[in-house]
């Protein structure tokens, strides 16, 4: 066992006594067998699919990809399993049309929290018909868009008009009313297609047709009124009604998107006349050369602005930039909680001592089988504090519940727990009542016995439990959901509103680029869907922050003239308003959310649409304290005419740290330390003369008294104010510690394991032997593969998975009288990488690959005796340096062949 030997300096050997937490999986799995070729150049489908038929290569076509920035194929092998695929892939790589060859891998329908949907049959009532007619015109008091000044936009009568906007998602319901009822040529929805079909999951094969409506998701429609909804009986519109929308749709009923479509669809829309497209999808990356990300970042240089949301994983702390939002050029979208609380409720009753009557709003849960009950209340105790309220059994002498209405505060445990302890005692319905300020919300707790589940607002269910506590008895009368009238309500969000989404997903990227780009409203927002789904919901997430964003790209550029890419960002960027940082549960700070939490800030359209002062860059990156930059250079351009004066100052954001007591990144929200830059002005202010430009250069200084190996993240902004009243700022960040140094492989939780352990991929054991399929036999659904699951804390730019022999390995079988022959890697004795190895620009969290022999070259190993090495490069690291690698054996197996 040599082997160990040269690992002793930078690894350690796994065993399962060892093992710490297991891995979580990424997010971003590869289609079995699938896989996107890029062609040569003279290259096309056809010859390429005639090279592989001569070859006795079968493969099942997934999606034609015959773009000017694109051009290539997606494919599933046929006749493979997992004791050839890789050879045949091996193959395809090296055939000369083929430039470059990446697995198909699938991102999720993104779920994010549902608070209301509608029910299109209900009636609506004369108000919210009256606010239909009231929010007509310019008028435009929604409050997302008064938060980013469109309000402003649209008094002036910017609307987007005639700019072609894509929307890649699930697709739209076009004919919903406030989405123009049709689609096609003259129609809101003018162009699109559905690239995949109902029945696509992102692993089978897509079947398109033309039509992308959206029939069974959601999410896709209301993105699109989020830009675009016309005047309807709630009282909004989109930020940019008057775009013309296109609608490429991405996913199916359910499932995931693969990498092949989402290229396809940027590609298609960008040819078919896109001038802005926009997705909220994406996955855990931190990359910016990611196929897709790349893919995306070449319609941006050919003059396409491209906007993606930022992910919904703020818990999983700094350094989880998405793709594809991480592409270079491409902006990526934080959210904002809306200052106001936008709730929906149906209209009901209730009397007092059988006498008077009053007006209740409430929200329908899961179940909802309500229908028309008129019923006493019962509450579980007169203490509007408990947060526990029916967490636990309800007392003996609780009376049958079987013809009251359940009253119960929302709060600790959880919806579920609460009404079988109700239900306990014979309960059928239970009223809610919320646990905080504004509103309701939509509760799910189906269990056995229980027909219909609701909520009402905190206001509400304090008032009956006063009367209940009072002696007085109180009667609901509950109109069925599905007639029931609705109506339309907003309060202010005093909790969060304003302040960062506590979801949004942190940069920056490993590269140290900053990410985010910028912020919109993307908590509590209330727009369209689909009218099988109730044609109206409110949702909270960056998938609704993002579409916002777009739509104000629009309104930027109908005022500026322009639709360049750079230009849109760094005016936006320029003018948005940095926030105060939201650490969660109520408690906010005195010191700026970060920039690779908020990017530039809130977008401020009025402001960006009509600055004179331009700015040459978005964002300033400092590095790390290896590559620490220590002057900065920008360009202050003044298309006035007449002259302006700027005063220059540092505006500190808050200094988190990436790592606490170990390797892997804090989850939200991390420790602050207690540190932040300073920025050394050489003249603090700058006269810029009329239609002139005037280069600034700035010195940074790194916080001092920080620990370096927690990586802690610094950044804030460079204001700019002029004599002229206006106010920019730019935001820049870096690291006071050294990225290279940083641990990046989990050496205890990366081992070896079978194929046939998923999902938990227990440790295998000491000293295996795998019986492999020699490569013209056939694998047997028995047959088990060594696996290894490897666990990144920090991303990679280089993975390998080296297979080294064993000293003293010996076997009976004619390959194997001697020693394998063996190349030599940084003090490794190796036969080269597994197939599909070495990987690049991997992001954190684990994969599991399995191993069939097949080594990277398209040769099989010899059977013997082996340890599969992996190898992750720090970040910013040489790749021929050992010193910049994380290294670790797995146990020792064998393998053999049959």
């Amino acid at each position: 066992m040599g082997i160990l030997k040269v690992l002793s300096l930078v690894a350690v050997l796994v065993s399962p006594a060892v093992l710490a937490v297991r891995p979580k999986l990424n997010a971003a799995p590869k289609v079995p067998g699938a896989y996107i070729v890029e062609f040569a150049e003279n290259s096309n489908a056809d010859s390429f699919y005639q090279t592989l038929g001569a070859s006795g290569q079968a493969v099942e076509h997934r999606m034609d990809l015959k773009y000017d920035l694109f051009k290539g194929v997606s494919f599933k092998l046929k006749n493979v399993d997992n004791g050839n695929e890789e050879a045949a892939a091996q193959k395809i790589q090296d055939m000369p049309a083929v430039a470059k060859i990446w697995p198909v891998r699938m991102y999720p329908i993104p779920r994010d929290e549902v608070h209301w949907t509608g029910n299109s049959k209900a009636a609506m009532p004369e108000a919210a018909l009256l606010q239909k007619r009231q929010s007509a015109g310019n008028n435009d008091t929604f409050s997302p868009h008064v938060m980013t000044q469109v309000d402003q936009l649209r008094f002036r009568g910017v609307t987007g008009a005639g700019i072609r906007v894509a929307v890649i998602d699930t697709g739209v319901d076009y004919n919903h009313p406030a989405l123009g009822g049709c689609f096609g040529r003259g129609c809101l929805v003018s162009f699109g297609t559905d690239l995949v079909g109902d029945n696509y999951n992102g692993a089978n094969t897509p079947v398109p047709d033309p039509d992308p409506y959206d029939n069974c998701e959601g999410h896709g429609t209301h993105v699109s009124g989020i830009i675009a909804a016309q005047t309807n009986p709630y009282g909004f519109t989109g930020a940019a009604p008057d775009v013309t929308l296109g609608a490429y749709r991405v996913f199916g009923c359910g499932g995931s998107a693969g990498n092949d479509v989402l290229i396809s669809a940027y590609n298609q829309a960008y040819e078919d006349g896109a001038q802005i497209i926009t997705a909220s999808i994406g996955g855990p990356s931190g990359w910016s050369e990611d196929p897709w990300a790349v893919a995306v970042q070449r319609i941006v240089e050919k003059g396409v602005p491209c906007t993606v949301s930022a992910g919904n994983d703020g818990v999983e702390g700094q350094f989880y930039a998405s793709t594809a939002a991480g592409g270079l050029g491409v902006a990526s979208i934080a959210s904002v909680d809306n200052t106001q609380a936008p709730s929906i409720l149906l209209n009901a009753t209730y009397t007092v001592d059988n006498s008077s009557l009053s007006a209740f709003g409430w929200t329908q849960g899961t179940p909802a089988d309500w229908g028309n009950v008129s019923l006493p209340l019962w509450s579980v105790n007169y203490n509007t504090n408990d947060s526990a309220n029916a967490c636990t059994a309800l007392p003996d002498d609780t009376p049958d519940l079987s013809n009251y209405i359940v009253l119960v505060r929302r709060g600790t445990c959880t919806f579920v727990q609460k009404v079988t302890n109700v239900a306990a005692k014979g309960a059928r319905y239970v009223m809610f009542y919320n646990n905080v300020s504004p509103g309701s919300t939509a509760v799910t707790a189906v269990v056995p016995g229980i027909l219909g589940v609701g909520m009402t607002s905190t206001a509400q269910g304090a008032e009956w439990i006063r009367l209940l506590s009072g002696g007085s008895s109180v009667t609901l009368n509950i109109v069925d959901p599905e007639v029931a009238q609705q109506y339309p309500v907003s309060a202010p969000n005093t909790a969060t509103g304003g302040f960062l989404s506590t979801y949004t997903s942190w940069g920056p990227n490993y590269e140290l680029e900053v990410k985010q780009q910028f912020s919109a409203p993307g908590g509590l927002i209330l727009s369209t869907y689909p009218l099988d789904l109730g044609a109206y919901a409110v949702l909270s997430g960056t998938s609704m922050a993002c579409p916002l964003a777009a739509a104000v790209y629009a309104l930027v550029s109908e005022v500026r003239g322009t639709l360049d890419p750079k230009v849109l960002e760094n005016v936006i960027s320029a003018t948005a308003n940095p926030q105060i940082f939201n650490a969660g549960a109520g408690k906010t700070a005195d010191y700026l959310a970060p920039v690779q939490q908020q990017g530039g800030g809130l977008i401020q359209a009025f402001d960006a649409a009509y600055t004179t002062t331009v700015l040459s860059v978005s964002s300033l990156s400092f590095n790390d304290t290896d590559n620490f930059v220590d002057t900065a250079n920008f360009t202050i351009t003044n298309l006035a005419n007449t002259e302006v004066t700027y005063t220059l100052s540092n505006v500190p954001a808050g200094t988190f740290y990436t790592l606490g007591t170990s390797i892997f990144p804090d989850p939200f929200v991390n420790e602050v330390a207690p540190a932040v830059a300073d920025i050394e002005f050489p003249q603090k202010e700058v006269t810029i003369p009329a239609s002139g430009s005037v280069r600034v250069t700035i010195y940074p200084d790194l916080p001092v008294g920080l620990d370096g190996s927690r990586l802690p993240v610094y950044s804030g902004y460079i204001a700019m104010d002029g004599s002229d009243g206006s106010s920019l700022s730019l935001p820049y960040l870096g690291v006071a510690g050294s990225m290279i140094r940083a641990t990046v492989l989990d050496t205890a939780n990366t081992y070896l394991t079978t194929t046939k352990s998923a999902p938990g991929y227990a440790p295998a054991p000491g000293n295996a032997t795998f019986a492999l399929i020699a490569s013209n036999a056939t694998a047997s659904n028995g047959t088990v593969y060594p696996a290894v699951v490897v666990s990144l804390a920090l991303g990679s730019p280089y993975v390998r998975m080296d297979v080294v022999p064993c000293k003293n390995s010996t076997s009976k079988t004619p390959w194997h009288h001697r020693q394998p022959k063996t190349t030599e890697f940084l003090g490794l004795k190796t036969l080269g990488n597994i197939y599909g190895f070495p990987e690049h620009y991997v992001p954190r969290g684990a994969t599991v690959s399995g191993w069939d022999g097949l080594l990277a070259d398209g040769t099989l190993a010899p059977p013997g005796t082996y340890q599969l090495v992996v190898s992750a490069l720090h970040i910013f690291g040489d790749n021929t340096d050992l010193a910049d690698y994380d290294r670790v054996a797995s146990e020792p197996f064998t393998i053999r062949y049959q």
